[in-house]
């Protein structure tokens, strides 16, 4: 009888973890979050932010800096908000335990009613190659401890503290089998960040975006693979595990490298992922109808029960901050850097979308299909944007024209594009002057967010503006 009942009590106590961890991971994977950058002149004030957040339903939000007024304006909500420690900062706060005290006084202590849950050090901190940059790579964990510590301190214990790493972290990727960390931070960085999250039960934070692998290879790897549009396997030849889109391949090249060092139960959590819905003419696969039907078929994905996870870790749970949720119009680089939201800076969708991924895909109403799946082939010109900044436009033109080898020489005084002599239509000869002499030398139609590219010949009469050829 007594045995009975001691094989009884252990089983109750079995059912009993058994119901409470199903109930966790349920609640835990429900939780879609998306990154709230802020790159723009023209995006709504936080507390518009926050009920646009709300409509999207996203359940946890990731800042890039710890920023009062959007942490107020999280205040008394039920949306979890992961902040970040600037890298600037790391180093010096890797040795100095007050400062990191201070900083998480100042900046999770002060919001008590904000549901802070995830405190990150650094944002991509392993990508950055130069000497400086290397000596940061050696502080982040000593600086992840510090904050660890001050966390102990105000007797926080609901905050996990990681980092946010980029793909290139992985000097092998492919087959995923082959993930292997890069040779000069496997060991002196990495398996101390692991040992870290290992110790703290916290998440490797990875950016992972098969876009960029896409298009960067596109004759090699099928669009749809990408997309999660199905139709499409690959096998990986060394573990035999069959991948039905890109994602999971990326995510399972960076499991196996955590394997390989020796921690392959650490939890992933995908710090960034998302897919461009606009770019430059000389770029591809940059639309509303691909980035919502990535991160529709994703979401769908992601809140499936039970937990889809992936080939190599079947069931997991994957938590993810979709990107982003505005396009940001302050943001270099080429065009698809400035178009990664859900949302347009005046509040309104690109594309709908429900975070929950209750909203059945075949109830969204149709986009228009695009026309940049291939390579652009023809000329190309740089021209002024629309809603550009008139108070930087003259300082623009002054450096292409600086630039010499005759970029300006059509609009002095006689030359063919000097009239109508206004500041506007001058602007535009110069930035296509000068980009199809040094694009091939790394410059850029940009001109901090001045320039934009166009196929439409904006030359005219005797005027002919120079361009840059595709072929």
């Amino acid at each position: 009888m007594e045995l009975k009942q001691t094989k009884m009590k252990l089983f109750n106590l079995f059912l009993l973890s058994l119901l409470v961890s199903i109930s966790s991971t349920a609640a835990f994977s429900a939780k879609v979050g998306v990154n709230y950058g802020t790159l723009g002149n023209n995006l709504p004030k936080p507390t518009k932010s926050i009920e646009l957040i709300k409509t999207l339903k996203a359940k946890r939000v990731k800042l890039y800096n710890p920023d009062p007024d959007i942490l107020n304006a999280l205040n008394g909500t039920d949306i979890q908000v992961s902040i970040m420690v600037p890298n600037e900062i790391i180093s010096n706060m890797s040795t100095n335990q007050t400062m990191a005290n201070e900083w998480v006084r100042n900046n999770l202590v002060a919001y008590p009613h904000t549901l802070i849950r995830y405190l990150l050090v650094g944002n991509e901190i392993l990508s950055y190659m130069g000497e400086a940059d290397k000596k940061v790579w050696h502080d982040l964990v000593p600086a992840m401890r510090k904050i660890q510590y001050a966390l102990k301190t105000y007797d926080i214990h609901k905050v996990k503290v990681g980092t946010t790493m980029a793909m290139d972290v992985l000097e092998s990727s492919f087959p995923p089998s082959n993930g292997t960390f890069r040779s000069d931070i496997a060991i002196p960085v990495i398996k101390p960040l692991l040992q870290f999250l290992k110790k703290t039960k916290s998440f490797f934070f990875v950016d992972c975006y098969p876009y960029f692998v896409w298009s960067q290879s596109y004759k090699t790897v099928n669009l749809d693979y990408a997309l999660f549009k199905g139709g499409v396997n690959y096998t990986d030849p060394v573990s035999s595990l069959t991948y039905t889109n890109m994602l999971d391949q990326m995510l399972d090249a960076v499991h196996f490298a955590m394997k390989k060092v020796g921690f392959p139960d650490t939890r992933i959590w995908i710090a960034e992922t998302g897919w461009p819905n606009g770019c430059d003419v000389d770029q591809i696969g940059a639309s509303a109808y691909n980035a919502a039907t990535y991160n529709r078929n994703l979401i769908q994905r992601l809140n499936a029960k039970p937990a889809v996870g992936t080939p190599a870790m079947p069931g997991a749970v994957l938590p993810t901050f979709i990107f982003a949720l505005y396009n940001e119009n302050q943001k270099g680089g080429p065009g698809t850097e400035r178009h990664w939201g859900l949302l347009y800076p005046n509040g309104s969708n690109v594309y709908p979308l429900d975070l929950t991924g209750q909203t059945p895909i075949s109830s969204y109403p149709s986009l228009p299909e695009p026309d940049n799946n291939e390579p652009y082939k023809g000329k190309i010109w740089c021209v002024l944007a629309k809603g550009a900044n008139m108070t930087l436009l003259s300082d623009a033109v002054t450096y292409a024209c600086g630039q010499g080898n005759g970029t300006c020489d059509a609009i002095q005084p006689g030359g063919k594009c000097y009239k109508p002599n206004l500041l506007i239509l001058h602007a535009s000869y110069v930035f296509s002057s000068y980009w199809s002499q040094y694009q091939s030398q790394g410059g850029t139609c940009f001109f901090n967010g001045l320039a934009v590219q166009t196929s439409k010949d904006p030359s005219h009469g005797s005027c002919k503006f120079p361009s840059v050829t595709l072929s």
